[in-house]
């Protein structure tokens, strides 16, 4: 077994969510300049709450821990997933995402308890804002400034309302393998949230 797994923490969605993001993905596909963007799978879709990169095998037990007593007093709460665009910005896009929603504070909030969890076992902090999104696809270095400039079109042209709700009643420790064909995803442990 390798010495350090690549790992992060996020929700996994349910069934109907992604069936809803894949058709999106499907819509966009037949828009976007062929080969410009890395489509993200359907299993690779997730709402990470924190990335934790190289991880030293020896300490998944440890954030394991951490997480449990980070989870323990929050509660389950349900989101809504709708509106699109792209990181950095619609000029330069790299990142074209899908929006998650959250209006109590439950989600932030499960986020920063997560954050500083794993602060305390010397994880870096991440130094931007929390914006819960789940990525539809990534673009390519090659990608020429034409393709980003209609990409960023597309994004600004698609009406994306509501695709539907979510219930977060666990958190999961996530392994990602990076193959040639795409990254491969195990969930290492569920972490459960208090009942609503």
């Amino acid at each position: 077994m390798p010495q350090d797994i690549r790992t992060f923490i996020a929700i996994e969605l349910p069934d109907p969510l992604k069936e809803r993001l894949v058709e999106l993905q499907e819509k966009l596909k037949e828009q976007a300049p062929p080969r410009a963007v890395r489509w993200v799978q359907p299993e690779g879709i997730h709402l990470t709450l924190k990335f934790l990169g190289q991880t030293p095998v020896d300490q998944i037990e440890g954030i394991v821990r951490a997480l449990s007593s980070a989870c323990v007093p929050l509660s389950s709460f349900t989101y809504t997933v709708g509106g699109l665009g792209c990181f950095p910005d619609l000029r330069r896009p790299q990142v074209i995402w899908v929006g998650v929603q959250e209006p109590t504070g439950a989600l932030s909030g499960l986020q920063g308890a997560i954050e500083e969890a794993c602060a305390e076992l010397s994880f870096q902090r991440e130094g931007r804002a929390f914006h819960p999104h789940l990525t539809l696809g990534r673009l390519r270095d090659r990608a020429s400034a034409e393709e980003r400039r209609a990409i960023g079109e597309l994004i600004q042209g698609t009406e994306v309302a509501s695709l539907g709700a979510g219930a977060a009643r666990r958190v999961s420790l996530i392994r990602s393998d990076l193959r040639p064909t795409g990254a491969v995803y195990t969930t290492l442990r569920e972490i459960e949230l208090k009942e609503s």
